[in-house]
Parts: C-alpha cells; structure tokens; sequence
C-alpha cells in the first residue's frame, strides 16, 4: 500500500492544534490519550512538541481490546519516560480512578502549595488525542452524565468545552487532532485499522487486506480460530488469506467471487470490536 493513500486533515484539526497551545496555560495537567493496540500510531507527535513539558498522563485506552500484557511494556516503557501512565477502558469504566491518581501524584507539590496558602480547587486537566481515542466517553464517565458527545467514529467532537467532574476535576475537551504527514505509511495503516480515520475517504479493501497480512504475522492462531483458516490458506499472501476469509463466510457476488466491499467492512469491524480478540499491533 502507498503511504500517500491515507492522508486526512481536516481544517478544524489546524484549529485544535492553536487552540492546545492558547489553553496550555490555563490547565494543571495534561491527559493525553493513546489507543493501547497501536501506543505509537496514535501518538501525535505534534502534540507531543505543543505540550512540552507539561505534566502528562498518558491513558492507554481501550485496554480491553489489546494484549494485557504488551500493554504493561507500553506502560513502562511511558513511566520510564516521566508520564504517569495508565491502562484504561473507558467504556465499563476500568481504570478509570488511577487515571485521578496519577493526576494527583504527578501534581502533589503544587496541591501541597495550594493547601498551604488555603487554596482548594479542583484539577484542571485537558484532554487530548487523535480521533476516535476515547476522549468524549472517558470525560462522560468522569462526569457521571452524557456532557460531553460520543461516538464510535472520528470527527464528533469539532470544538473544546469545558466539563465539570465532581469536586476534584474539571476537563477540557478538545476534538481529535492527526498531523498532516504519515512519515512512515505504517502509521497511517494502522490507524485506519483501529479507525481513527474516517471509513469513508479510505480504500477500504485495500487496508483490510493488509490487516490481515499483520494478524497472519503477529496473531496466527486467533485469525485461524476465528475464521477456521487452515494452516494452508494462512500461509499465503494477505489477499489470499481475504479471500480466503470472505469465502469462510460466504460474501461471494455472482460467479464465486469474493464481495470485496462486504468482506472488508466485516473484517474491519470485528477487529476493531474485539471479535478476533486481543491484539496490539505495535510493540514498544
């Protein structure tokens, strides 16, 4: 696959980026989100050089769909590099109070001060990430309620808002921001696999097939297990492992041949949901 294929960049994406550097004063700590089965994919670097050095706890979300325990090597490899790290899921909630913890820790001299002049107010933190990461849904499980949108496709969150949560926090919630340039095409591979980039500007037969050239390599028994692939039709090239797939699962059109289309739409979403099981397409 070409790495110029998948590029997307919005205008609203150079918008959020000013906006991060405008608000990076007016908060104590940043939670900057990663999704836990590609930690390097989604890790705007972008992001990374506005931040500087910001106090930041890097939240390896969607803990649930990756491989516990590539995630613990991710988590280290973060805490080795200063970051308070955590695994979260932010949709049944897991984690989600070591996330407040890593928070306090990180900030404990300047809680400290702020006891010391009289001084009690809650943690003001913004939240940051590529699309799709899971920003919106941790923020709402902080807040008990729906406040701020979500979904499970990229885009929905097109401007920041403030978000109280109880006494101890207050979030700021800005949209999904990717950066310009893939410079290696692997990275925008894998974040359309994860679906960080939006379904509909992308080939997506193409990136189907080169998850399952990815899966064949790292994960072998849960594609065989899942598709009852024989050792056979896992040995070959990725389209043929696809096609292979979609036989498995009768999306044939006319004359035996493969719905491409249909194959890749299935393909894509029971890895993303965690059908195939727990997978982390990048090692730390």
């Amino acid at each position: 696959m070409q790495g110029n294929i998948i590029q997307w960049f919005p205008g609203h994406m150079a918008q959020t980026r000013r906006a991060i550097k405008e608000n990076l004063g007016s908060v104590d700590i940043v939670f900057e989100l990663l999704d836990a089965r590609i930690p390097h994919s989604s890790r705007n670097p972008e992001i990374r050089a506005l931040l500087g050095e910001k106090k930041t706890v890097v939240i390896l979300n969607k803990e649930d769909l990756a491989d516990p325990k590539t995630t613990s090597l991710w988590m280290e490899r973060f805490a080795r590099e200063g970051c308070g790290a955590v695994a979260l899921d932010s949709k049944s909630g897991k984690g989600i109070q070591e996330v407040l913890s890593e928070a306090k820790k990180l900030l404990k001299d300047k809680i400290r001060r702020d006891r010391e002049r009289g001084m009690t107010r809650p943690i003001r933190a913004m939240v940051v990430g590529i699309p799709n990461v899971g920003k919106s849904t941790l923020i709402n499980r902080f807040a008990g309620s729906k406040k701020a949108q979500a979904e499970n496709r990229p885009g929905v969150t097109k401007q920041k808002q403030w978000v109280k949560a109880g006494t101890e926090l207050e979030l700021l919630d800005m949209p999904g921001v990717l950066w310009p340039k893939f410079e290696d095409p692997a990275t925008g591979e894998h974040l359309a696999m994860t679906g960080a980039i939006k379904d509909s500007i992308l080939l997506s037969e193409e990136i189907a097939c080169s998850l399952c050239g990815r899966l064949a390599a790292i994960a072998p028994e849960k594609l065989m297990a899942r598709y009852k692939l024989t050792p056979t039709e896992l040995d070959a090239e990725p389209y043929d492992i696809f096609c292979a797939i979609g036989r498995k699962r009768g999306l044939l059109i006319g004359g035996g041949e493969i719905n491409e289309e249909r194959c890749a739409a299935m393909l894509l979403e029971e890895f993303r949901s965690g059908k195939i099981g727990r997978i982390t397409l990048e090692e730390p």
